[in-house]
């Protein structure tokens, strides 16, 4: 049997992505609703019951509802999260509490619902050391990396595996002059390490001789891998230097990503390599919640048609 529900787009207002992926759902009939968890409860609400066959009852959003027993996907992107500015400190964090574990709890426990991706998988993959663990098991070749808060046995590893790279953990924005940005990856010597590493924890890796990058996309079945020249250490830092072209990944490539999404019981994922001289492919990481629709115009590929594919949950 077919399920004809909604599918459930779990995103900030401004998510270009999510609008091409709900555009394409609208233009084929299919029912969506859009939510974000900063509406709650301004404009968001939800009354779920739970039964022997799982969750029911509904959310009802500004401008749609839903009936949670059949929800046929829920397509979790990038939600701006949950705040009470009108409530003192304490207050806002107990409300905040009970609504990450209260409404995030009913939208993980969805009967039936195709997660793209589920929250708490999301959550489990985007650990860094975790997913080159996973790697390295599935397959891939990952560079020689350490993460720790010793100077002394980062300076070694730099001694003994450069040219390295210091790499963030994860991607929190600072402020600079008043401007958002991220911490870049950048290549790093011994000499530049002292006493501040034992502040945190850090992520150092060997430097791919790299040709080029490649960003592989993987929508359910669909694998799309894309190469990309730019002769920059970090792509990501001038988009305006990116050219692409569609790339056939070597043997085995697939089948390893393949595996490492079942590993963590992802269906999507934007896998990131460096492509070195010989044509060997570095697994670099994995994003489980990563950008793609930026790699549609320049290549062809029809992924967006194949997310709603994906979403709607009866392929064409």
């Amino acid at each position: 049997m077919i399920n004809d529900g909604p599918v459930l787009v779990v995103t900030m207002i401004d998510d270009p992505t999510a609008d091409l992926v709900i555009n394409e759902l609208h233009d084929r009939g299919t029912p969506v609703v859009r939510l974000d968890s900063g509406d709650f409860p301004a404009t968001l609400s939800v009354a779920a019951t739970i039964t022997e066959e799982g969750i029911s009852g509904t959310l009802v959003t500004s401008t749609r509802a839903a009936d949670l027993s059949r929800v046929r996907s829920l397509y979790y992107r990038r939600p701006s999260g949950f705040a009470f500015p009108h409530l003192n400190e304490q207050d806002a964090r107990f409300a905040v509490t009970q609504a990450r574990y209260g409404l995030g709890g009913v939208l993980a426990s969805l009967p039936g619902c195709l997660y793209v991706n589920h929250p708490h998988r999301i959550g489990d993959a985007e650990f860094k050391p975790s997913g080159l663990v996973a790697a390295a098991q599935c397959g891939f070749k990952v560079p020689n990396t350490m993460v720790t808060s010793d100077p002394e046995a980062a300076k070694r590893f730099v001694k003994d595996h450069g040219p390295a790279i210091y790499k963030p953990l994860s991607t929190p924005l600072y402020r600079v002059d008043g401007a958002s940005c991220t911490v870049e990856v950048g290549e790093v010597t011994a000499d530049q390490l002292d006493g501040q590493v034992a502040g945190t924890a850090h992520l150092f890796q060997s430097r791919v001789d790299k040709v080029a990058d490649v960003r592989v996309t993987v929508i359910g079945d669909r694998i799309f891998p894309v190469r990309i020249d730019s002769g920059l250490l970090d792509w990501r830092t001038d988009y305006g230097k990116l050219s692409y072209r569609v790339v056939k990944p070597p043997d085995g490539i697939e089948a390893a990503l393949r595996r490492y999404l079942a590993y963590f019981g992802l269906v999507f994922g934007a896998f990131d390599f460096a492509l070195d001289r010989h044509g060997a492919w570095w697994f670099l990481e994995c994003n489980p919640s990563g950008q793609w629709a930026w790699l549609e115009p320049p290549t062809g590929l029809p992924m967006v048609s194949a997310m709603a594919d994906l979403l709607e949950r009866h392929p064409r």
